[in-house]
């Protein structure tokens, strides 16, 4: 049974890609048409003008593509506008592999998003078919099969072409979303040497989001121990002292300023112990992350829906990380959204855990102004990550995070 749950939950997830899938690639026939109307036409001088136009419309579909690809597995950069210049242009290794993708892809990313959808299609029609086979002539039975149907017998016949239909399309949909996504894999990413430079100035990046966000948290664990846990000492000496003296001159005093004291110390040592937790929470190796997160959603002050889909354990820094994403997400929906629900999401897919936040708000969110979204994206980005805001006037506000979290 849990066999067929995940087979099923594949050709779902197989589906949408072929789904969108399908749309990049009507995009790239139409790129493809338009650079070949182009190219005939240059022959002749008469189209010169309009071949950066067409190499533009080309990495635009190619960078959709892109996008799509990099949302259901490994990233894959975008390389940026198209150089100036014809000559330029042409030479360009990136410019040359889009070129090769949105002729590869035009056929290959067509047919196969047309098989996907139709699986499904047939699968509903012929399946239900006996229902209303009486609304249609007997010899047009619907389906690649087509023969006479005469009463209820013939028409179960048909919807046992729709089992067929619809084991195909569990089966073959995931084959066929791969075969759909690998012109993109082959041809969009960078050449080899131009990936390892573009993977450098990346790293370089991410390096100095990781210092940053290092040092924000620095200066966090320095505030909370100078503002909470170092007052609450000082104020234990004080009155240590304070006992001291009074010892000799009024022994009575002196033991109500050792509660004081008594109470000082528990202080301290509870704020201490909620700056330890804000290193790296416990919870997180006694419950693990669901469990975790599970404390998050029941202690927030609005409603939170929590699902987790995660089957094995991630490295500690990336369930960290996560951990500290959604909370700091729960705490901006209750102190600036204005929500009455708030809906987490944490799955594992593709080697890369995928977080979303999504609430009812007002919207409107901006990471200038101290929400505390620039400490989200800069503690995201140190591990590689990538994260997306997406939070118009009148809401909803959905954030999304993906970290990667190995094989």
């Amino acid at each position: 049974m849990g066999y067929v749950r995940g087979r099923v939950r594949a050709s779902v997830a197989a589906l949408e890609h072929l789904v969108g899938g399908l749309g990049t690639a009507t995009l790239a026939l139409g790129a493809l048409l338009w650079a070949a109307i182009v190219a005939v036409a240059s022959v002749g001088g008469v189209g010169l003008l309009a071949a950066p136009g067409a190499l533009r419309a080309v990495r635009w579909v190619s960078d959709r593509e892109r996008a799509r690809l990099s949302r259901s597995g490994e990233p894959i950069p975008t390389p940026g506008p198209v150089p100036t210049g014809l000559r330029t242009a042409t030479r360009d290794p990136f410019v040359r592999r889009e070129l090769g993708w949105v002729g590869l892809y035009s056929l290959i990313g067509l047919v196969a998003g047309l098989v996907g959808v139709a699986l499904p299609l047939y699968a509903v029609q012929d399946a239900t078919f006996p229902l209303w086979y009486r609304l249609v002539p007997p010899d047009a039975a619907p389906g690649i099969v087509w023969w006479r149907v005469d009463d209820l017998s013939d028409a179960l016949w048909v919807g046992v072409l729709g089992v067929g239909w619809l084991a195909a399309a569990i089966w073959f949909s995931p084959l066929l979303a791969r075969l759909q996504a690998w012109p993109g894999r082959w041809l969009l990413p960078p050449p080899p040497g131009v990936d390892l430079s573009l993977r450098v100035a990346e790293l370089t990046a991410t390096r100095a989001a990781a210092l940053d966000a290092h040092a924000v948290e620095l200066r966090r664990i320095e505030r909370s121990l100078h503002d909470g846990t170092q007052n609450r000492l000082v104020a234990v000496n004080v009155l240590l002292g304070a006992a001291r003296r009074a010892v000799r001159r009024n022994p009575d005093r002196a033991d109500e300023i050792l509660g004081q004291a008594q109470d000082a110390a528990e202080q301290a040592l509870g704020e201490l112990r909620t700056v330890v937790r804000g290193i790296l929470p416990p919870v997180l190796d006694d419950r693990g992350l669901a469990g975790a997160l599970a404390g998050l959603a029941g202690s927030c002050a609005v409603p939170c829906r929590l699902e987790v889909d995660v089957a094995v354990r991630c490295a500690a820094s990336v369930e960290a990380t996560a951990y500290f994403v959604v909370a700091e997400a729960l705490t901006n929906v209750v102190r600036h959204s204005g929500a009455s629900r708030v809906d987490v999401a944490v799955r594992r897919e593709h080697g890369r855990l995928l977080v979303s936040i999504e609430d009812d708000g007002h919207g409107d969110a901006d990471e200038t102004r101290g929400s505390g979204l620039t400490g989200i994206r800069r503690r995201v980005e140190a591990y590689d990550g990538r994260m997306t805001l997406t939070s118009p006037p009148g809401g909803p506000t959905r954030m999304d995070v993906e970290l990667p979290c190995g094989s």
